[in-house]
């Protein structure tokens, strides 16, 4: 049944209009003319200029309340730039079919959202012949000769690249080079004259500042969002490249690699990606700083890759608890968890439970700052770390190297086997000593694994098969020593652990 969208807002009748004007208007007009009336008794001194008499023994004049100004007018901004702004349509290479969507069925709502979309059904099987999947995107245009920014999950795996202009011109593009650290790519059409988007420095936004993007939700081109900034280099899992922006301006499915822009109609981002439940816009997202983005875009158009720095170390926030372990007045800067053996940070001095605090002079608060700022510099560079070590701050310079793609470590798999345990009754610990045998297969220099976990170790989610290697930043081999380290431990307690072959810090708060 087809239906009529009707607004569901209705005229006030005139009247209501005019009294509403004429209460406001008296209101204000009864504040000036008692302003303008009073005047101070015979022998009483005249109140100074700009300032209200007062009767004597009068209750003082209360503060004006704010003023409430309207919501912003984003209409020339749009005006202005979003001609710049495109559509990317893609087609992708052949894939193997992969016999559908496993556990959705075609009654399920979202079912039909995915066919439309080009994701083979169920009910097609893994020899169906299948079109080629198509996907869409946004992207904006930087240079008038055609070089054009957009996300690399956009144009991965593309068999063709597809612009469209607001103009509704159609060019073919080539894709220029794609970064998956950071998700920037650069696409270029062969076209002169374009339109072009102003860039800005993201080093000056606060939260709590309009923002507006422009992309392709679901394909509806050039559509225009706005809201706020709500926070700074946000750190999401599995990205410590990149330290987002966080909005809530409503981004869905076809914004990806489309500009955010300030009040001024400068690109402050790129909009990336979102956190959500059901895969729509829940009012959680993420674009990437523009000089980010700018600083990949220059590497890929001169070389067509990218260079970046690295120390050779792995690190993780600092929270509460892990400042007060460590004696830091506050939690900020980048824990190092494990350093990697002859890398660039081993050779300088760094070592685990070490608490980077800042890089060349610049204060690090989130851990992924640390990534960004070292990832930016180039190999070959020093870098001027300033480290929170038992108890003191102090300056160590490292060597920056480059940092290449490292191939997939495989898992351990299952927890050792053996006899013999002792509690570490504080912390909640079963443990026992590893056998030679057991420490040589799971290539780690700790001496103690956890069988059974309780009380604060089961609520800091230490797991039966992690290995423990230190406590509060010191080392721990035998039952004796974790023991006594338990004891001496205050309300907040950091356990070094080894989880298949990854290193974390793991706040425990004792009772």
């Amino acid at each position: 049944m087809n239906r009529k969208f009707e607004s569901s807002l209705t005229s006030p009748p005139k009247r209501m209009i005019a009294l509403c004007a004429i209460a406001l208007a008296a209101c204000s007009g009864d504040l000036s003319a008692q302003s303008a009336r009073a005047t101070p008794p015979k022998g009483a001194a005249a109140a100074p200029a700009g300032v209200a008499a007062q009767a004597p023994g009068s209750a003082p004049a209360p503060a004006p309340e704010p003023v409430l100004r309207g919501l912003p007018d984003f209409s020339q901004l749009v005006d202005r730039y979003g001609p710049a702004v495109v559509n990317v349509e893609v087609v992708e290479k052949a894939q193997p079919a992969a016999g559908g969507l496993p556990g959705l069925s075609p009654n399920d709502p979202f079912y039909d959202f995915f066919r439309r979309f080009g994701v083979p059904g169920p009910e097609q099987g893994p020899h169906a012949n299948q079109p080629p999947a198509k996907g869409a995107g946004s992207g904006f245009i930087i240079n008038s000769d055609g070089y054009i920014l957009t996300n690399t999950h956009v144009v991965a795996n593309a068999e063709e690249v597809t612009v469209r202009l607001t103009d509704r011109r159609e060019f073919p593009a080539k894709v220029i080079g794609a970064d998956e650290r950071t998700d920037v790519a650069v696409i270029k059409i062969s076209a002169t004259n374009l339109p072009i988007v102003k860039l800005g420095d993201p080093s000056h936004i606060k939260p709590g500042q309009w923002v507006l993007a422009i992309g392709s939700p679901f394909g509806f081109e050039n559509s225009a969002t706005a809201g706020i900034i709500s926070a700074t280099s946000r750190s999401v899992p599995g990205e410590n490249y990149v330290p987002f922006i966080q909005t809530d301006v409503a981004v869905n499915p076809g914004n990806s690699g489309g500009p955010l822009f300030n009040m001024a109609g400068e690109v402050i981002g790129i909009n990336s990606q979102i956190f959500s439940r059901t895969g729509g816009f829940m009012g959680v997202s993420f674009a990437i700083p523009i000089d980010v983005a700018r600083n990949v875009e220059e590497q890929l158009i001169k070389t067509g890759r990218v260079v970046r720095g690295r120390i050779g170390v792995t690190i993780q926030d600092v929270n509460a608890q892990l400042a007060e372990s460590f004696g830091l007045e506050r939690p900020h800067g980048a824990l190092v968890s494990s350093v990697e053996k002859d890398g660039p940070a081993a050779r300088a001095g760094i070592a685990a439970g070490d608490v980077i605090l800042g890089v060349g002079g610049h204060a690090i608060e989130r851990y992924g700052e640390l990534s960004g700022a070292i990832a930016a510099m180039r190999p070959g560079a020093d870098a001027t770390l300033s480290v929170w070590r038992n108890g003191k701050e102090q300056s160590i310079n490292v060597r920056v190297g480059e940092l290449k793609e490292q191939p997939q470590l495989t898992a351990r798999q299952g927890k050792p086997a053996g006899q013999g345990t002792d509690r570490a009754s504080a912390l909640g610990l079963t443990v026992r000593p590893l056998a030679p045998q057991e420490k040589e297969q799971a290539n780690t220099q700790g001496s103690l694994v956890v069988e059974e976990v309780a009380g604060p170790a089961q609520a800091a989610q230490v797991e039966p098969g992690d290995i423990i290697l230190g406590v509060n930043g010191k080392r721990v081999h035998s039952v004796k020593e974790l023991q006594e380290a338990a004891r001496s431990a205050g309300k907040s307690v950091a356990l070094l652990i080894q989880r298949e072959d990854a290193q974390i810090f793991v706040p425990l708060r004792l009772p």
